[in-house]
C-alpha cells in the first residue's frame, strides 16, 4: 500500500491512512502503541500531565484506582515517547495544563520531533475539572481559545480534543478554528449508547479543520459511518482493549475501500437528511423541492448559480457527458453506491471506473466547498 494513497495531511504531518489510535491516560504510550497500532495512520500518545496541579490531580485519580501518567519529569519523559514509536504512524501527544506556559514548552517539543500536540478539552475526571482542565475548557472558551493562540505561536501542528454535546459545539468549533487549531478531534458521546452521528455531520459542515471523530469504534461499520458524515479519519479506543487486532482491520477495510470506490469518506445524499455539505456533489439539478436547496443557501448560493457552478467544472472532465442520464450530465449523478443503469452505461462507455468517477466528485465538492469561501 502507498503511504500516499489517502493524501491526507494536516500542517506538516502526513498520514498514511486515516486510523488512530486515541490517547487513554496510563495506558497509550509508547509500547501500547508500537504493540497495537503499527499499522495506524496516527498514534495520540497521552494524556500527559504538564504542571504541578495537573500532576497532582492525576496522582489522586491513582490513589483511586484509574490509571494515569505520572512523571517526575513530563517534557523529558514527552521527548523519549514520540522517539520510541516505530516509524509507520505519525504521532500526537495529548497533553493536559492549567497554566499555558508547560503546554507552550511541550508544543516545541512536538514541533522539533516533527509530531503533533494534542491539547485534552477532554477528560471530565473530577480532579482534572476542579482546577479547570480538561473538559473545564469548554465552559470557559475565553481561556481555551487564549491556550490555543499561545500554542500556535510556536508553529506547531495543533489538535485539540473535545467531547460533544457539553456546550454549544458548532460556537466552540468556529472559536477553535478561529483561534488557529489545526485538527480538532471529536468524541462524539451523546446520552445512551454509540456515537452522534449527525453531531459529527453538523460539526462538518461548520469547519474545514481536519476532522477526527471517537466514539464505540469497534468495527468497520462504525467507522464508515462516521467517515460518511464527514470524518476525515477516525479514532479507537477502548475497542482495541477488547481486540488487539482491530486497528490493523480497520485500515485494510478502509484501504480496500478507497481502492475500490476512490473516496473512503463519499458523505451521504443530501436528499436523505444524512448528507454533509460534501453531498452536493451527488445532488441532481435543484428543479423541484428538495433538502439540496437548504444546503446551497447555507453556502450563499441561488438554484441557479449552483447549477452554473457545477457545469462550469464539469466542462473539460469526464463528468461533462453522459446525454442519457437523467439531466444530461454526469456531474449530476449520485453516489456509486447507488444503483444506476443510466450512469453506470455512461461510465461503461467512457471507460471510467468506480473509483474515477468518486474521484472526481470529490474534486467537484472541494470545488464547491472552496467557492463558498470567497462569497
Amino acid at each position: 500500500m502507498s503511504d500516499d494513497l489517502f493524501n491526507l495531511k494536516a500542517g506538516y504531518v502526513n498520514f498514511k491512512n486515516p486510523i488512530a489510535l486515541a490517547p487513554m491516560g496510563g495506558i497509550t504510550d509508547s509500547d501500547f502503541a508500537n504493540k497495537h497500532a503499527a499499522d495506524a495512520g496516527l498514534v495520540i500518545l497521552g494524556g500527559y500531565n504538564l504542571d504541578e496541579k495537573t500532576q497532582q490531580a492525576a496522582a489522586d485519580m491513582v490513589a483511586r484506582g484509574r490509571e494515569e501518567f505520572v512523571s517526575d519529569d513530563p517534557f523529558e519523559h514527552i521527548e523519549q515517547e514520540i522517539n520510541a514509536v516505530g516509524s509507520g504512524p505519525s504521532v500526537a501527544v495529548n497533553v493536559r495544563s492549567t497554566d499555558p506556559e508547560p503546554l507552550v514548552k511541550a508544543a516545541r517539543i512536538a514541533k522539533d520531533a516533527g509530531a503533533i500536540l494534542e491539547l485534552d478539552a477532554h477528560c471530565r475526571q473530577e480532579e482534572m475539572t476542579s482546577i479547570g482542565a480538561g473538559q473545564a475548557l469548554l465552559k470557559d472558551i475565553p481561556r481555551l481559545t487564549e491556550f490555543v493562540k499561545k500554542i500556535k505561536e510556536t508553529g506547531v501542528v495543533l489538535s485539540v480534543k473535545v467531547r460533544g454535546n457539553v456546550v454549544n459545539d458548532i460556537e466552540l468549533v468556529k472559536e477553535l478554528e478561529s483561534a488557529g487549531a489545526d485538527i480538532l478531534h471529536l468524541d462524539a458521546m451523546m446520552e445512551g449508547a454509540g456515537a452522534d452521528l449527525r453531531l459529527i455531520k453538523n460539526v462538518r459542515d461548520s469547519t474545514s479543520m481536519f476532522l477526527i471523530c471517537n466514539n464505540s469504534v469497534t468495527d468497520f461499520g462504525t467507522a464508515k459511518n462516521m467517515f460518511s458524515r464527514g470524518a476525515d479519519m477516525v479514532s479507537v479506543a477502548r475497542g482495541v482493549m477488547d481486540n488487539p487486532a482491530l486497528i490493523g482491520q480497520l485500515v485494510k477495510n478502509v484501504t480496500m475501500l478507497h481502492e475500490d470506490m476512490g473516496w473512503y469518506n463519499a458523505p451521504k445524499h443530501v436528499c436523505r437528511g444524512e448528507g454533509d455539505l460534501r453531498g452536493l456533489t451527488f445532488c441532481c439539478l435543484p428543479v423541484k423541492q428538495c433538502p439540496v436547496h437548504g444546503k446551497i443557501e447555507k453556502l450563499g448560493f441561488t438554484a441557479q448559480e449552483f447549477a452554473d457552478l457545477k457545469m462550469d467544472f464539469a466542462k473539460g472532465t469526464m463528468l461533462e457527458y453522459g446525454d442519457s442520464t437523467c439531466f444530461g450530465s454526469l456531474v449530476w449523478c449520485c453516489k456509486i453506491s447507488k444503483p444506476c443503469f443510466l450512469r453506470d452505461g455512461v461510465l461503461e462507455t467512457l471507460g471510467l471506473s468506480d473509483a474515477e468517477y468518486m474521484r472526481l466528485k470529490k474534486e467537484l465538492a472541494d470545488h464547491i466547498l472552496e467557492k463558498s469561501k470567497s462569497r
